[in-house]
């Protein structure tokens, strides 16, 4: 009519590759978009490249134990008797704390249980790997060791503070409620170039800190080597202040005959991926993988996820050697990514799994827009990925993944701690991400 105000034209929606375009990121852009309604792929930017998923990865793990285990599996942490000697037997157990090994310590106690002769810790329900990803740094605490005896995820406590004569050092097996000392082991400050040294020696692990990094305070965690004698220790410690003087811990190989004095259950397996999905432990991805599987070691047991994942007709798109992502050897596909999601992964209730709004830690008040989204980050140095689930207003859900990669920059710096450059580079994959969400919902929602 006239004389009325016309509407402005709506403004185009920029397409993924001009959102790509803009946001002038080094190294590639590769994503997929599926609709899970329709079982039909809406969008592909080289879906089939294979590239690291860095933490993306948990979601098949998760998926491939909750199947294989079950979503009410628990694991159980023993306290055995067997003639004069206790043994603490691990179960595996990936999210057993101090305040657990209390408990049990608490009701063994109760049980008027004498002094034995030999304390002993068998780790055996799970196959000892040193670390998780030998590439990377040994003091970084996402990378402990592993075995069926697992204990504060592998790692212990460092605090520090300049006294009048020099440094004093804690080292403590800290949980909400208790955070004994850890007497196996130690560390001290040194005149060294790098940040941290490590060595075993005489039953004992032994760090050594960069004096000229320290400053006057400060405390990080560093991860466990051996864990059989971490969580024997901690036990011991427990014992006593109840009361039950416990020998030396020894670490055992084969599990006795023995009596079952008390245990200890884990949450339920599906809790435990919640957590693991939400928080991205390392550790739990690689034992709760590892328990799925019954594989000997982590190469053979990546391998049974993968067939696991042939037998859901992901036959292409994944070649996996761990179950974290930590390893830069792993690779997926965008396409490969979505269509597990868009299957298995909604058979199983994993966005109920998934954290909401995953890239809010990075973007801040700069996240908000008009999809829910559920998803998992995978972060890795010049690797960022994200893989999920976004709802539009409407309530039309789409499946996406994004694997954003500079090769090149990632592989001379595997291993490093925030190598120069990467805290800019993630920022600004992050925001394409998100960009790339809102992009789809506006187009496809």
């Amino acid at each position: 009519m006239p004389g009325l105000a016309q509407r402005p034209p709506a403004k185009p929606v920029p397409g993924s590759a001009a959102l790509i375009a803009r946001a002038e990121l080094s190294g590639r852009v590769c994503y997929a978009l599926f609709d899970p309604v329709a079982g039909r792929m809406l969008e592909d930017g080289e879906g089939s490249a294979p590239l690291a998923p860095a933490s993306t990865l948990k979601i098949a793990t998760a998926l491939y134990a909750l199947d294989r285990l079950g979503p009410s599996h628990r694991f159980r942490t023993r306290v055995l008797r067997a003639g004069d000697m206790l043994v603490l037997a691990g179960a595996g157990d990936p999210v057993l704390s101090s305040d657990d090994l209390a408990g049990l310590a608490e009701e063994l106690v109760k049980t008027g249980q004498t002094s034995p002769k030999r304390f002993a810790v068998w780790g055996g329900a799970l196959p000892r790997i040193a670390e998780i990803a030998p590439p990377q740094a040994d003091h970084l605490a996402y990378n402990p060791a592993l075995s069926g005896m697992i204990l504060n995820f592998n790692r212990v406590h460092l605090g520090w503070r300049r006294g009048g004569d020099g440094y004093q050092l804690s080292l403590e097996a800290r949980a909400a409620r208790n955070s004994p000392r850890a007497y196996t082991i130690t560390a001290y400050p040194a005149a060294q170039q790098d940040l941290f040294g490590y060595r075993f020696e005489e039953g004992r692990e032994v760090w050594t800190v960069s004096r000229s990094a320290m400053g006057r305070a400060g405390s990080r965690w560093l991860p466990v080597r051996q864990p059989e004698l971490y969580a024997g220790d901690v036990f011991q410690t427990l014992c006593r202040a109840r009361g039950l003087v416990l020998p030396a811990p020894e670490v055992i190989d084969k599990l006795p005959v023995a009596e079952e004095l008390v245990s200890h259950d884990s949450p339920p397996l599906s809790k435990i991926a919640e957590d693991m999905l939400y928080y991205s432990t390392n550790l739990t991805a690689e034992a709760i993988g590892l328990h799925a599987s019954g594989a000997p070691d982590l190469a053979a047991s990546a391998a049974a996820m993968q067939e696991w994942g042939a037998a859901q007709g992901l036959t292409e798109g994944f070649r996996l050697v761990d179950h974290s992502g930590l390893s830069a050897d792993s690779r997926v596909t965008a396409s490969a990514m979505v269509r597990l999601l868009a299957g298995p992964g909604l058979e199983a209730g994993l966005p109920d799994l998934l954290k909401q709004d995953p890239l809010a830690d990075a973007l801040g008040d700069d996240v908000a827009g008009s999809a829910a989204v559920f998803a998992k980050t995978g972060t890795l140095n010049f690797v960022s990925n994200l893989a999920g689930y976004a709802v539009a207003p409407s309530g039309r859900r789409l499946v996406f993944a994004t694997l954003c990669e500079d090769g090149s920059r990632h592989a001379a710096t595997q291993g490093q701690d925030l190598p120069a450059g990467v805290i800019t580079w993630t920022q600004r994959a992050k925001r394409l991400q998100h960009d790339l969400i809102e992009g789809w919902i506006a187009r496809f929602g």
